[in-house]
């Protein structure tokens, strides 16, 4: 009998030069069985997707609609790695923001082409969408901020709000500039150890986005999703979909509402199973300690392989 495990698969913010000879999945990357997914992803930035991730630039790399597809992609091989290498089974998948569309691709609910088309796209709206901002807040509690979010909001051209609940130490805010750097001095004030703005120009898991959802619905909605044969705890639910039907809806509500990660650990808690992070990076890794979590993996680990047989 196989073991089982939990899959979390990262999202922006994990990118990185070399993701391919660093992570281990150059050869699977350039296997006959795997090309197409690299020529469809090239095909859709507009670079040769190898090339680009192993040598930069690194400004392209972090270009939101470039970001996004070339994430999944990775994601996507690593996770063919894993399936084909050690006798695991997935029992429960999740993604963190775009890593949803890598467990929607595990779980066979849509194909890694159809997951680069349309997380291409959603990256491209992203950009489209009323420039903002993000900081991190560590060392305050989320009903703290919540409520510095709402003191700091004025109105709809001045708004903030929590976006990625981490952990119990950090949560991410997002929203217009200058509501965002209120709420980060009120956070001090109130005594968080620090607010880190983020490199990036867009407010993501806010309500800056909800042109970009709406534009997105149209998209998603051409897409015929299958059922996933494996659960995904999705993010704005915390919990799996009863119908293929719903998948849609909840990866447009996604794009305003936030990652609800605390509680997603706190369910992974709950199972008794090792937990993997399953693509580039080790930032989830550092999020499931975060929030207390044990046994925990990650694919990137150098000895990543022997440490999860051993476990097993």
């Amino acid at each position: 009998m196989s073991l089982s495990a939990f899959l979390a698969f990262p999202g922006q913010g994990s990118q990185h030069l070399s993701m391919f000879s660093k992570g281990g999945i150059s050869d699977i990357a350039h296997s006959s069985e795997y090309s197409n997914a690299l020529e469809c992803c090239s095909d859709l930035i507009a670079h040769d997707v190898f090339k680009l991730i192993e040598e930069g630039p690194e400004e392209l790399i972090n270009k939101t609609s470039i970001t996004q597809p070339i994430l999944v992609l990775c994601s996507y091989l690593h996770f063919s790695k894993f399936v084909n290498t050690i006798d695991i089974t997935p029992r429960y998948l999740a993604g963190h923001s775009l890593g949803e569309y890598s467990a929607l691709v595990a779980a066979n609910s849509i194909s890694i082409n159809e997951a680069l088309k349309l997380v291409r796209k959603r990256g491209e709206l992203m950009e489209s969408a009323p420039n903002g901002s993000m900081s991190a807040i560590m060392g305050l509690d989320y009903d703290a901020i919540n409520e510095i979010c709402l003191l700091a909001s004025q109105g709809d051209n001045s708004h903030v709000q929590c976006a990625n609940l981490n952990s119990p130490n950090q949560t991410v805010i997002s929203g217009h500039d200058d509501a965002v750097l209120r709420a980060q001095d009120l956070c001090i004030d109130k005594g968080a150890k620090r607010a880190i703005k983020l490199k990036v120009s867009i407010a993501s898991h806010s309500k800056l986005m909800l042109p970009a959802a709406k534009e997105f619905q149209k998209t998603l909605e051409a897409v015929a999703f299958n059922e996933p044969d494996i659960k995904i705890i999705h993010n704005v639910s915390v919990n799996s979909s009863s119908s293929s039907k719903d998948i849609p809806s909840l990866l447009v509500s996604q794009l305003y509402s936030p990652v609800r990660w605390v509680e997603t650990c706190n369910l992974i808690s709950t199972l008794n199973l090792p937990v993997i992070e399953c693509g580039p990076g080790k930032v989830l890794s550092g999020l499931f300690k975060g929030n207390k979590l044990n046994n925990y993996f990650s694919v990137t680990d150098e000895e990543f392989y022997e440490k999860i047989d051993s476990y097993g």
